[in-house]
């Protein structure tokens, strides 16, 4: 990878934990970001835009970054292929952009393994289970059967809030705006192990 001058920002959490409306409260007060976005092989439509919804490409491009190594990871849903694609993070890196990931703990892992010197992960919760729950079905976009199954994920996902730098628990917008403000700021101090060792070397030769 080339010089890297940019930092990754992980948000975690079940849906209807609030992770939109804090990026949307948080945006114009973090600097330059890139939003990383699913890469796919399915048809583009009607309202989409390529490089705003997904990155959309053919079945032999994609496979071809799967053999290059080009994905922190990939699936196959429905007969299209999904996947989060490094060349555009690594570009936004080199640009010094803050590159935030709206991912699930199995995508954190990913991250973690491929660029974890230079990412600072977040969980963001409700304060309580039957909290969760009580948003969901106020929202009223999802069926009972989808609600229970996003219940059931986020019952297993709590369970590994330990693997993440910081936990937010959203029962005020307002305030945990303000934590993850802060925590979105202090990201971007992170240096890369390469970015570390160069300063070493060049302390020392001063």
């Amino acid at each position: 990878m080339s010089q890297i001058n940019g930092a990754v920002l992980v948000l975690s959490g079940p849906s209807g934990a609030g992770k939109s409306s804090l990026i949307n409260k948080i945006i114009d007060d973090i600097g330059e970001c890139y939003f990383s976005i699913s890469t796919t092989t399915r048809p583009m439509r009607e309202g989409e835009e390529d490089g705003v919804h997904y990155h959309f490409v053919s079945e032999e491009e994609f496979k071809r970054e799967i053999e290059e190594d080009q994905f922190l990871e990939y699936a196959v849903v429905h007969g299209n292929y999904y996947g989060t694609s490094m060349r555009p993070v690594k570009k936004a890196l080199e640009e010094g952009k803050l590159v935030i990931f709206d991912i699930d703990v199995q995508g954190n892992s990913a991250v973690q393994n491929r660029l974890g010197d230079i990412t600072t992960s977040v969980f963001i919760t409700p304060p309580s289970l039957s909290e969760l729950r009580r948003r969901l079905e106020n929202r009223s976009t999802d069926s009972q059967e989808v609600i229970n199954k996003r219940l059931e994920m986020a019952k297993r996902e709590i369970q590994r809030v330990s693997e993440y730098d910081f936990l937010l628990i959203n029962d005020d917008l307002d305030e945990t705006a303000d934590k993850l403000r802060l925590i979105a700021i202090t990201a971007r101090l992170k240096k890369s192990s390469d970015e570390i060792n160069a300063f070493v070397v060049k302390w020392e030769e001063s």
